[in-house]
């Protein structure tokens, strides 16, 4: 995963856009501590979306439109 400050990501923005088409992930930096503010995925990780819960976190489920629990109250937020 490479960082980038906003900068360089303005500059480069076309090249870092194809990064992120192949797969890579993006992390975009600002200000003089370069503070990380954003991460750029690819689209089809952002769809396909992750959860971790504890033992369960090496396990892959499918939670079904119809699971009457909403995602915060799952994960208990």
């Amino acid at each position: 995963m490479k960082t980038y400050p906003v900068g360089e990501f303005k500059a480069r923005f076309a090249a870092i856009i194809e990064q992120v088409r192949a797969g890579e992930e993006v992390i975009i930096s600002y200000g003089k501590k370069r503070e990380n503010v954003a991460v750029l995925i690819p689209y089809e990780a952002y769809k396909t979306k992750k959860i971790r819960l504890g033992l369960l976190q090496n396990k892959t489920l499918k939670i079904h439109d119809d699971f009457k629990m909403s995602e915060e109250e799952l994960l208990g937020l």
